[in-house]
């Protein structure tokens, strides 16, 4: 393997070598030794160029950038009532459309940062939208109103839909205006499209009843077509033969199937051909700041990147060194290629999409899976935090022990377990 000059620049700005970076690693290592240094849930959102701590490295947030809240009819049934037909009446209405609850095309919603999401959207309408996955479809199509006067109505249940787009923020080192650094949120990547809806409204609704404009009973009401002679004629009491535009939109009873890669994610290559890795010079351990446990590759093809002690047994398996290294806005992006296996880091293709995957190591490829994001504190301090790209996902670990795994969480560890020291050999 050959190393190139930039590589080894990126190495020199990783270590500590001042006196100045001494007591830039020292603050850094108070804020990440504090598990309240880490942003707690259900404080104010974070927002792009809000400061953040070291703890934070190892951390995303969404962040919702649009939103659009329309009015929308879900289940619709025309019914006529004569004299001596009014009274309490149960009607089984028609699904009209079908809206689901998402976040980019992940429909599942059982990740943080998916919940995350959605309870930022909420905060933002103010309104109680659905913060897990269910679907419109799902509800009762009966609708019981009682009825006073005769006339054409509309039976309805509807719902206000929401849907927008969100951005990802991660935390990172930023110069500022005066040439000192600073962590602050920035946009990183993952961003998508949401849906979701409110609890569903229901009612009867009349041609010549007065209704909010712009209201959920303004668009059944709509929906009833009164200037049309079918609207006006004299019908027998019950059902009435639905018009064309309360027919329900079959693309939306049966929407294009999705996959559970998320829409901002670049696809996944097949674990083929070894890659020719441009590596630096340099090796490093991701070590857990202030304590002797690092990432140790496995020796076994289906065991998973551990914590494991550094000692002359290690066998290089606690080396890793940073390869096809690139830099954007900040962010470094490198294949992480383990000295003692030979392997990269990867998160298995099958399990992309799950929380907690543990990280494996395998042949080295092209393919995004095996490329992470490193997220860096201010210059002279050794901390980052670790993201894939192709899951959007940070590493952490569930408890510090000997032997744990290395596993992806969607939002990363909110307990500062997320950022680690990476530290040259």
């Amino acid at each position: 393997m050959r190393s190139t000059g930039p590589v080894r620049r990126i190495g020199r700005l990783l270590v500590a070598t001042t006196a100045t970076a001494a007591a830039g690693a020292v603050t850094a290592l108070s804020l990440a030794a504090s598990p309240a240094a880490a942003a707690p849930t259900g404080t104010t959102a974070a927002r792009p160029g809000d400061a953040c701590t070291a703890a934070d490295l190892g951390t995303r947030h969404p962040y919702v950038k649009t939103t659009e809240v329309s009015p929308t009819i879900t289940h619709f049934k025309g019914w006529y009532v004569t004299e001596g037909t009014t009274g309490q009446q149960t009607v089984s209405t028609d699904t009209t459309t079908v809206i689901s609850v998402s976040v980019g095309l992940n429909d599942t919603i059982e990740t943080s940062f998916a919940v995350e999401a959605l309870s930022n959207v909420k905060a933002t309408v103010g309104l109680d939208v659905k913060l897990e996955y269910t679907s419109t479809s799902e509800e009762s199509n009966s609708v019981t109103w009682n009825l006073t006067q005769p006339g054409y109505y509309g039976f309805y249940k509807g719902t206000k839909k929401v849907t927008g787009t969100y951005g990802s923020l991660n935390c990172n080192r930023a110069q500022q205006d005066d040439g000192s650094w600073a962590l602050e949120w920035t946009e990183g990547p993952g961003s998508g499209s949401f849906t979701t809806f409110t609890t569903l409204e229901e009612g009867a609704v009349r041609c010549q009843d007065g209704v909010p404009a712009d209201s959920i009973m303004a668009k059944a009401q709509a929906l009833l077509d009164c200037g049309s002679a079918a609207a006006q004629a004299d019908h027998p009491a019950g059902a009435v033969a639905p018009t064309a535009q309360q027919k329900p939109d079959r693309s939306a009873l049966h929407p294009t199937p999705t996959t559970s890669t998320p829409a901002e994610q670049p696809t996944a290559t097949a674990h083929s051909t070894r890659a020719a890795l441009d590596c630096s010079a340099e090796a490093y351990k991701i070590a857990v700041p202030g304590k002797p446990l690092s990432w140790g590759a496995p020796l076994l093809a289906d065991d998973g990147v551990r914590l494991r002690p550094s000692s002359i047994f290690s066998a290089h398996l606690d080396n890793w060194r940073l390869c096809n290294v690139t830099e954007q806005d900040g962010v470094l992006e490198a294949s992480l290629w383990n000295w003692g296996n030979g392997g990269c880091a990867t998160i298995a293709e099958q399990n992309a999409s799950t929380e907690r995957a543990v990280l494996m190591t395998v042949p080295c490829a092209e393919d995004d899976l095996q490329r992470f994001y490193v997220y860096r504190d201010v210059p002279g301090s050794s901390k980052i935090g670790v993201q894939n790209k192709y899951t959007g996902s940070m590493m952490g670990y569930d408890r510090y022990a000997d032997g744990e795994f290395i596993r992806q969480y969607s939002s990363g560890r909110q307990d500062g377990t997320g950022t680690f020291d990476l530290t040259a050999v």
